[in-house]
C-alpha cells in the first residue's frame, strides 16, 4: 500500500459513497498509474481509500478482503494485470505475455470461489494471446489497461440493467430480506441484489430491508447497513438466526441475495448462511432471488458440488467478543467456510443483466450467458 486518504463517515444524504468521494469502489488512478479502492475492512467506522502500485499488493487486498464481492474482485484482478504489464521489463510481446500469465497465477490464488476473478483474468489473457506477436510491447501494455477499464465500465452498466429487471419484481412498500453485502461496495459501482433494492427505492417504491448480520465478518451489519444509510433506505439489522422467524411470521415478501459463482444447473455459491436462508424461504413460500451478472455463471461446472469452497482463518470465528470479553474458550478450534451452496430447486429465479431467468436453469442460463459478449 503506497498511500491512503481518509474521509469523514458521511457527507452526503443520497447518492452514496461515490458522490462523497467522486470515485468508484475500485478504479484506475491514471495520474499515479495505480489502482485505488475503498478499504472495506474499516467501514463503517472509517472511510479510507487505499492505492496499490503492484499486483502482489492487489492479490493481498483481494485475499484480505480490502476489496470483496465477486464483481469488484474481478475488476481488481484485471487492474492487477494492468499493474503487472506496467512493471514488466519485457521488450517483446511474448515476454510480456509470460509475465502476465505469472501474475495471473498469483491473483487467481487469492480467492478460489468467486468465478469473476478467473473470468476477468482469462478475458485479459485471451486478449493478450490474440495481440500480434510482432507488435510493440508498449501497445500490449496499453491494451491490457484498456481491457481492464472496459471490464470495470461494463460492470457498472450491467448492474444498472440488472437493477431495472429486478426492481420490476418489487411492489410498493415490500419488505426484503438481504444477506451479506451486494451493493456498490461489492461491485465497481451500483450493486447486484442491493442495487435492485436501490433502484426500487429511486423509483419511489419505498422498500424496507431486513439486513442479516452475516457472520462471521458481519458484511451485512457493517457494509449493507452503511450503504442503506447513504441512500436513505429504511432498514433494520437482524441476527442471521432470526431470519427464519421473520419469514415464518409473514413479515418478508422477498429474499434477495448475490452470488460468487453459479453452476450451469442454477446451483448458487454465496456467502455462508445463504443455504439456510433459502431453505427457510422455500418452506414459507417466500420468493428467493439471486441477482448476478452473467459473468458469475460458470457453465463449465454442471452442478454446485463442484464449486470450490474457500475455508478461511478460524480466528474470524473465534475473535467474537461481548463487552470486550472473548466468547470462545482459550484454544477452542473452529471451522470457517466462507460460502455454501444453495441448490437450484430452492431458487425462484436468477436476475441477470439480460433478464430474469426462471427454471429450468440448465437450459435457460446457457441462453442468457450466450448473450453476454464477455462470457466464458
Amino acid at each position: 500500500m503506497l498511500n491512503s486518504v481518509r474521509f469523514s463517515r458521511r457527507r452526503s444524504p443520497l447518492g452514496g459513497v461515490f458522490s462523497v468521494l467522486g470515485m468508484r469502489t475500485i478504479e484506475w488512478d491514471a495520474a499515479r498509474q495505480q489502482v485505488r479502492m475503498i478499504d472495506q475492512q474499516l467501514l463503517p467506522g472509517e472511510l479510507r481509500v487505499v492505492s496499490y502500485a503492484d499486483y502482489p499488493q492487489v492479490a493481498a487486498a483481494i485475499r484480505e478482503m480490502v476489496v470483496r464481492g465477486a464483481p469488484a474482485i474481478g475488476a481488481a484482478a484485471a487492474f492487477g494485470l494492468a499493474l503487472a504489464a506496467r512493471a514488466s521489463t519485457a521488450g517483446e510481446v511474448a515476454g510480456l505475455r509470460a509475465d502476465l500469465a505469472a501474475a495471473a497465477e498469483m491473483l487467481q490464488a487469492a480467492r478460489p470461489t468467486a468465478v469473476n476473478l478467473s473470468w476477468a483474468l482469462k478475458r485479459v489473457l485471451r486478449m493478450a494471446a490474440e495481440f500480434p506477436d510482432g507488435s510493440d510491447a508498449e501497445g500490449l501494455r496499453a491494451a491490457v489497461l484498456a481491457e481492464a477499464q472496459r471490464i470495470a465500465d461494463e460492470d457498472v452498466a450491467l448492474n444498472q440493467r440488472m437493477a431495472l429487471f429486478g426492481a420490476a419484481l418489487i411492489q410498493e412498500g415490500e419488505t426484503i430480506l438481504h444477506h451479506c453485502n451486494t451493493g456498490a461496495l461489492a461491485t465497481v459501482d451500483w450493486g447486484t441484489a442491493l442495487g435492485v433494492i436501490r433502484m426500487a427505492h429511486e423509483q419511489g417504491k419505498r422498500p424496507y430491508v431486513l439486513v442479516d448480520e452475516t457472520r462471521p465478518r458481519l458484511q451485512g451489519a457493517r457494509l449493507t447497513a452503511w450503504e442503506l444509510e447513504q441512500y436513505g433506505i429504511s432498514y433494520a439489522i437482524i441476527s442471521d438466526s432470526a431470519a427464519g422467524y421473520f419469514l415464518s411470521s409473514g413479515q418478508v415478501h422477498k429474499v434477495l441475495v448475490g452470488a460468487d459463482r453459479v453452476a450451469a444447473n442454477g446451483d448458487v455459491a454465496n456467502k455462508i448462511g445463504t443455504y439456510m436462508l433459502a431453505l427457510a424461504a422455500y418452506d414459507n413460500h417466500v420468493p428467493f432471488y439471486a441477482v448476478v451478472p452473467s459473468s458469475t455463471v460458470d457453465l463449465s461446472l454442471p452442478h454446485g458440488r463442484l464449486i470450490p469452497i474457500e475455508e478461511r482463518d478460524p480466528q474470524e470465528v473465534l475473535a467474537l467478543q461481548v463487552e470486550g470479553v472473548r466468547v470462545a474458550p482459550p484454544g477452542a478450534p473452529a471451522r470457517n467456510p466462507a460460502f455454501d451452496i444453495t441448490p437450484h430447486r430452492l431458487i425462484t429465479a436468477i436476475i441477470t443483466e439480460n433478464g430474469v431467468v426462471y427454471p429450468p436453469f440448465d437450459e435457460n442460463l446457457a441462453n442468457t450467458v450466450s448473450h453476454n459478449f464477455g462470457s466464458q
